[in-house]
């Protein structure tokens, strides 16, 4: 009997179109089902979008995710996921319903053409680190062997990260 190799993924979960809270939420599910126990999830934060700044504000969040999938079946269920709730994919760092970013996986370092672990540009992006660091502060990046919250101390991003409240009705 082949043993499960089971791992902490950290994921970043973003939207800027339609109903970013129901949208988010519903990635969130689909995680759990698809992809492994959610362990640890970070609140709603509003963002500034980055790269391409004529569009509306995104919502993000991280999640921590316990997981026995490979770094390229992840990839591939995060792929299907973000198809399943309509991302359509038309200009990079466009506007979109729905974005899953695998930030780390375990303690991997891959550099492929379809995959690139740990997040190439996670340590230049405060939407990234703000959520990351309130569920995995002292998470050590294996590359650049600093914790999340000393990168994000040493962040130039100057982006606003603010947390974001759901209306209620």
């Amino acid at each position: 009997m082949q043993k499960l190799n089971l791992q902490t993924t950290y994921l970043l979960l973003g939207s800027n179109l339609g109903n970013r809270a129901e949208i988010l939420e519903n990635a969130i599910q689909l995680t759990a089902i698809k992809i492994g126990l959610i362990t640890k999830r970070s609140k709603f934060y509003e963002t500034a979008p980055w790269g391409v700044e004529n569009q509306p504000n995104y919502l993000n969040l991280a999640l921590a995710v316990e997981t026995t999938l490979s770094s390229k079946e992840l990839l591939l269920q995060a792929q299907m996921i973000e198809e399943m709730l309509g991302r359509v994919r038309i200009e990079k760092w466009g506007a979109r319903l729905i974005d899953i970013d695998i930030i780390f996986h375990g303690n991997q370092i891959i550099e492929e053409n379809t995959l690139t672990l740990p997040h190439p540009l996670m340590q230049d992006r405060n939407f990234v680190l703000v959520p990351l660091e309130e569920i995995a502060a002292d998470f050590i990046h294996p590359v650049l062997h600093k914790s999340i919250q000393a990168l994000y101390d040493a962040c130039p991003d100057v982006g606003e990260v603010k947390p974001y409240l759901i209306p209620t009705e």
